[in-house]
């Protein structure tokens, strides 16, 4: 009876027991350990020229030199309205002009006809021929013809700034191209009416023009981390377009103010740019991207994943008799990837991280999952 009954116990035990929870294991080794903060929201890739462009004056669409995808010259025509109007004014401008000169050669002809007279006149009042009152006549017709003639140049400074008139009035009906770029967008099509697009009032403009040579990300950070960034910071660019490939780059600006787009989120624009963007290929304006900015670098360090750690700096650890043990470490730098381990732990030392998984905690029997096991 007596080993009837320790055999059932011990059945009762067996079958009672507690079942060991599979955890993946990683060993703790060295190597290099950053600290990075990263952007709140996603960023996106900017031209470092990028204009929308609208005509100063509305009108009708007469010519339309570009279309979309085009890359153009800087100084090219790219949209011109009608301007008939002006084109006359410019030629009426222009007669105007040829008339005045012409005016001028005539006023000054008979300018300079009586100056000659009144130095005859004055010559024959020496050898007593004619009165002083002749040469007065003559001085005071003299002096009006030549006033005449200033007012003939006079006129022709006039039209001259008439034409210039004009031809900038005609400036104002044409778009020409700021810089080398590539047309984005073109709103209007040859016939239709195009208006100013003015700051602060939601007209799209005419034209969108990006110059693709030379593009940066622009990416949000928390305000507790602005005090952090410095311009020509290391970062890391990763672009959702391109999952496989991050980029390396630098900070080219930090926002000199806090931007608040809910009150409960605030943020600091960050400027990042490409080291080799050359090598990259083409990439997209306004494409997403996240900027990873490296603050310190521990080259050769002892790291651990940072996974594996609870609340507090704590890991658990497998004891030698399958049970989960929780100890404390000191730790240094850290990322979401690795944290630096400054005591509490040595090489080859191996650790959960598996953390997420039901019932995984300190004093529970536990097996190492073999597939998991780094």
């Amino acid at each position: 009876m007596l080993i009837a009954i320790a055999v059932l116990a011990a059945a009762v035990w067996w079958i009672s027991r507690p079942t060991p929870i599979a955890v993946a294991l990683t060993e703790v080794g060295r190597g290099k350990v950053e600290a990075t903060i990263a952007n709140t929201r996603a960023g996106t890739v900017e031209a470092c020229q990028r204009t929308k462009l609208s005509p100063i004056i509305g009108g009708r669409i007469e010519v339309l030199a570009v279309k979309e995808g085009d890359h153009v010259k800087k100084g090219q025509l790219l949209m011109q309205l009608w301007s008939d109007d002006i084109q006359a004014q410019e030629k009426l401008a222009g007669a105007q002009a040829e008339t005045a000169r012409k005016r001028v050669v005539e006023a000054c002809t008979v300018a300079d006809s009586a100056e000659r007279e009144v130095k005859r006149q004055t010559e024959l009042h020496t050898r007593g021929f004619v009165s002083a009152n002749a040469i007065d006549s003559a001085r005071s017709a003299a002096d009006a013809k030549v006033a005449a003639c200033a007012t003939a140049r006079a006129d022709v400074f006039q039209a001259e700034a008439n034409i210039r008139l004009s031809r900038t009035q005609k400036g104002r009906t044409v778009l020409i191209a700021p810089f080398d770029g590539t047309v984005a967008k073109i709103v209007g099509e040859v016939g239709e009416y195009s208006t100013p697009s003015p700051p602060g009032v939601p007209t799209p403009p005419a034209i969108d023009l990006i110059d693709e040579s030379c593009l940066y990300v622009k990416a949000p950070m928390d305000e507790v981390d602005a005090p952090k960034i410095r311009e020509g910071q290391r970062v890391r660019i990763s672009l959702d377009a391109l999952p496989a490939q991050p980029f390396s780059g630098k900070v080219r600006r930090v926002a000199s103010y806090v931007t608040a787009v809910e009150k409960q989120a605030r943020t600091v624009d960050v400027e990042a740019t490409f080291d080799e963007a050359p090598k990259i290929g083409r990439l997209l304006v306004g494409y997403s991207a996240d900027v990873e900015i490296v603050l310190e670098t521990r080259a050769d360090t002892l790291r651990v994943p940072t996974s594996a750690l609870l609340e507090g700096g704590r890991v658990l650890l497998l004891g030698a008799d399958g049970t989960l043990v929780e100890r404390a470490l000191k730790t240094g730098l850290s990322n979401w990837e690795f944290t630096e381990v400054v005591d509490g732990l040595a090489a080859g030392d191996k650790v959960v991280t598996s953390l997420e998984r039901a019932g995984v905690k300190a004093g529970i029997k536990a097996v190492a999952d073999k597939a998991a096991v780094k």
